[in-house]
């Protein structure tokens, strides 16, 4: 019989059950939230549709805010369990207007659940999240925040905010594992969730989920997979270590460097500032160019670009600047690279001003 060798991530010990509640609260301490935390083992749109299948019931009605396909499918997902849905849908690739907000608020009846995303990985927005929860918090509405691509990017405070649920990923901005998330859900919302009809047995039961807090937050059901927890465990290291306010302030200077690098190689803004996400920079794509040429260019000097998702007919591309990549070098290679492009394909860039102006913002 051959010797197959040993690897490390083969047999790997069970993660203690007593660390699981330690894992829960440092992630409360980085949203700043008192509500429960439960983990969701799977990736963190499966935590959305959980939070979407224990809310969705015949008799409740929904304002859902569409900014991306991912504000599009919560839903769709509420839809199907019986809920009446009024969806709200951006300009493609733009934030949600506050005007509209209010309008629809105020032209129907009572909201039971408001829904968004804070900041859009997508397009690189960022939606108006105070603002509309200072609308939902005046109406009484149980909100529902995505804050999957926001968390460690931007400042969220999700008591001060007066978040009710709010789904998290440690895969982006923060640099963990995809595999598992987290969800925070406050009082008045598990009032909502575990109302009669309440789905259970479930996967994506968070009323079940609760019986993990109720039952003293041990071990977690099913089969947990101990190296997604290993590695969050390792992520949260790192985060405090560094500081949330520092990785906020990371990503801001990061969006901030890159905004100035392509306002020097001549590309327009496609956001100002104040309504951009610090993960994601999108920029316009001339359009005599191809987006998937430009792509392709890029990816020939080993820097990666990606085409917006759900934009058109905006012609857009967005510059990655997320966790670990939201450092100079990264910056400055995504510009150098998007100018590159726009020069092969005889476009003027001026890279040597981009690069300048990435510097003089990381030098101040």
């Amino acid at each position: 019989m051959s010797d197959l060798g040993w690897n490390p991530l083969h047999g790997v010990p069970s993660y203690p059950a007593e660390r699981y509640a330690v894992l829960a609260d440092r992630i409360g301490g980085i949203l700043r939230s008192r509500n429960d935390i439960l983990l969701v083992q799977a990736e963190a749109v499966v935590a959305l549709e959980a939070a979407a299948v224990s809310l969705a019931r015949p008799g409740l009605s929904a304002l859902n805010i569409i900014t991306s396909p991912y504000g599009g499918w919560f839903g769709q997902w509420l839809r199907r369990g019986g809920a009446a849905v009024e969806d709200i849908v951006a300009e493609p690739g733009r934030p949600i207007e506050i005007e509209a907000v209010a309008k629809a608020l105020d032209a129907g009846p009572h909201i039971d659940v408001l829904a968004l995303v804070h900041a859009e990985s997508a397009s690189g927005i960022l939606n108006p999240l105070p603002e509309i929860l200072a609308l939902a918090r005046a109406r009484n509405i149980v909100t529902v925040v995505d804050a999957v691509a926001s968390v460690g990017g931007h400042q969220l405070d999700v008591d001060d905010l007066g978040i009710d649920i709010a789904v998290i990923g440690s895969q982006k901005a923060l640099g963990g594992p995809a595999g598992v998330s987290a969800i925070s859900v406050s009082h008045r919302a598990w009032d909502l969730i575990l109302r009669d009809g309440a789905p259970r047995e479930s996967i994506l039961s968070l009323a079940d989920l609760k019986g993990w807090i109720d039952g003293g937050r041990r071990g977690l059901p099913g089969t947990p997979a101990p190296l997604e927890f290993f590695a969050l465990e390792t992520a949260l290291d790192r985060i405090e270590a560094e500081g949330m306010e520092n990785i906020v302030a990371r990503h801001a200077l990061a969006a901030s460097a890159t905004r100035a690098g392509l306002a020097a190689l001549g590309a327009p803004a496609w956001v100002p500032a104040a309504k951009a996400s610090n993960l994601v920079t999108a920029v316009p794509v001339p359009q005599t160019l191809e987006p998937a040429a430009l792509i392709a260019a890029a990816g020939r000097l080993g820097v990666e670009v990606s085409e917006g998702v759900g934009t058109a007919p905006a012609r857009l591309v967005r510059l990655n600047h997320t966790g670990p990549r939201a450092a100079f070098q990264t910056v400055l290679s995504n510009v150098v690279a998007y100018g590159a492009a726009l020069r092969q394909a005889g476009h003027p860039a001026d890279i040597a001003a981009a690069s300048e102006a990435i510097s003089s913002t990381y030098r101040l």
